[in-house]
């Protein structure tokens, strides 16, 4: 009926006989998920925009089935409050399953490689499935290497689920060959383009077009941003059990789509360009889409601190964000950590289920007024974890593998910690460098002013969050003076598609 990376023409429902589907590696390994008989469908979130499918649909018998395409089950979801919650629920669930079971294509490469990671936190990122093998430790890979005759250098090699092998590929070049990324209309105006994929871009996302605008959403990286790479988030209303970035990131990528959103990931925007009508978003590559608003999101990056020998282990056990990939890398082993906000809380207490010990280094006296009550509660009950205060990093050391210890400043004197790993939450960088052309004004720290901070008149209705430029505004942790927190981002990304609705419909809004 379909196979693994084929386009996904759509949702089957069987309406007689019995159909198999199976996940398919990339090494031609096969397996079966389970036999489906007549009113039950085969689908999961791939077919809501007619990706390639993820697993392999076999009919056993004669079968007749109603084929329902991409953009009738988005409108059904939508129409069908109580069927869409049902289906929407199984779509997901069914993705997360096939990610679980790691179907898809497989990375080989050496474990910690910079390149490999890359790949690997693209997939991770974008929820697709995937797994890794080590030749190092895998004999069958290895000698599967020599056969084929691609081993070089040590560079990374995927080979897809249909036999495809590439070699030394990079993210976006993995991203195309796995149909993520699509083909995009030059010549079509938005009503909205949002850069940046994090809680206030997709929130933007999500709330625009379930309100019948057309959207359009940019990120060089993945859905989720900081928050995304989040163990467990606890203090998000709703969720009383906390939830994981990742889930939370998933959830509202699905949702932006079940709503028409098209995501492009990953996609870089190299310039931003007022000076015409609409405005243009040039793409990496050259591409230009043009849109009647831009929603500023690309949030801010932890930045790296002066700290000696940091560049030469860069990408070799340095690291800013703290998701499943680097735990695997840590199992066992000793972490430093540096930061007191609530982000470096998270990362410790997920980080303290993989290390054996977590060095959390902080430059004040306490976590008291950086870090909210629970996670500090939190850290003070794992026996694994110890607080240095008033501690900086003052240099780092490297071998042949990369990290190798860790010189720090402590009220005690120098202290030396042996560790391969370390992790840096600290300041962050706002991610407007895409900016430079354009006349949206920032501040002295590089975010972007909005409403009274860009001279935007107080009468003037799109006020809050527009910036000094029509038609662009700016949300989340990219925009001065807002508060660093996921809740706040949605929020913003809620208010935005308001004034948005209303620049739109003023008479000399953008054509």
């Amino acid at each position: 009926m379909f196979r693994t990376g084929q386009p996904g023409l759509g949702m089957r429902v069987l309406l007689s006989g019995r159909a198999r589907l199976s996940r398919r590696d990339g090494l031609g390994r096969s397996q079966t998920i389970v036999e489906l008989g007549a009113g039950q469908f085969l689908g999961e979130v791939a077919q809501l925009t007619g990706k390639p499918a993820l697993a392999d649909g076999l009919a056993l018998e004669d079968v007749e089935a109603l084929m329902i395409a991409p953009q009738q089950i988005r409108d059904m979801l939508v129409a069908e409050a109580h069927l869409g919650e049902r289906i929407m629920r199984s779509l997901v669930l069914r993705r997360f399953g096939l990610v679980r079971e790691g179907a898809g294509p497989v990375l080989i490469g050496r474990s910690g490689d910079l390149k490999l990671l890359a790949l690997e936190g693209l997939l991770h990122r974008l929820g697709h499935p995937y797994s890794v093998a080590d030749p190092a430790t895998d004999a069958d890979i290895r000698a599967l290497l020599e056969e084929w005759g691609v081993w070089h250098d040590g560079e990374p090699v995927v080979m897809l689920a249909d036999g495809t092998l590439l070699r030394d590929p990079d993210e976006r070049q993995l991203a195309a060959r796995l149909g993520l990324l699509p083909e995009l209309d030059s010549a079509r105006t938005y009503d909205v383009a949002v850069v940046g994929a994090g809680p206030a871009g997709l929130a933007a996302a999500v709330y625009a077009a379930s309100e019948g605008l057309s959207v359009i959403v940019f990120d060089s990286h993945g859905p989720g941003g900081q928050a995304g790479a989040s163990a467990r988030i606890e203090n998000y209303l709703g969720f009383s059990t906390g939830v994981s970035g990742r889930e939370l990131a998933a959830n509202a990528f699905a949702q932006a789509v079940k709503f028409g959103a098209e995501v492009v990931i990953p996609t870089r925007i190299d310039r931003l360009d007022c000076a015409q009508a609409p405005l243009q978003l040039e793409l990496q590559g050259g591409q230009r889409i043009a849109s009647r608003t831009v929603v500023i999101a690309t949030g801010a990056a932890y930045r790296k601190p002066a700290i000696e020998g940091l560049d030469e282990v860069a990408g070799r056990g340095v690291y800013y964000w703290a998701s499943s990939i680097e735990g695997r890398l840590c199992r066992g082993a000793e972490v430093v950590l540096v930061g007191g906000g609530n982000s470096a809380g998270q990362a410790a207490v997920f980080l303290s289920t993989h290390a054996s010990r977590v060095h959390l280094l902080i430059r004040g006296d306490s976590l008291e007024t950086s870090m909210s009550r629970y996670l500090i509660d939190r850290l003070a009950s794992l026996g694994n974890v110890v607080l240095h205060a008033r501690s900086v990093v003052a240099s780092v050391r490297s071998d042949a593998w990369g990290l190798e210890a860790v010189t720090c400043n402590t009220p005690e004197g120098e202290r030396v910690f042996d560790t391969r790993h370390l992790f840096l939450f600290t300041g962050a960088s706002p991610n407007t460098q895409w900016l430079r052309d354009c006349s949206v004004e920032i501040d002295d720290r590089g975010f972007v002013k909005t409403g009274l901070a860009a001279g935007v008149r107080a009468d003037t209705a799109c006020f809050a969050l527009q910036t000094n430029v029509p038609g662009v505004f700016a949300i989340g942790d990219v925009r001065n003076a807002s508060a660093k927190r996921v809740a706040a981002a949605v929020g913003d990304g809620a208010a935005v598609v308001a004034e948005i609705h209303q620049f739109l419909s003023a008479p000399s809004s953008v054509a």
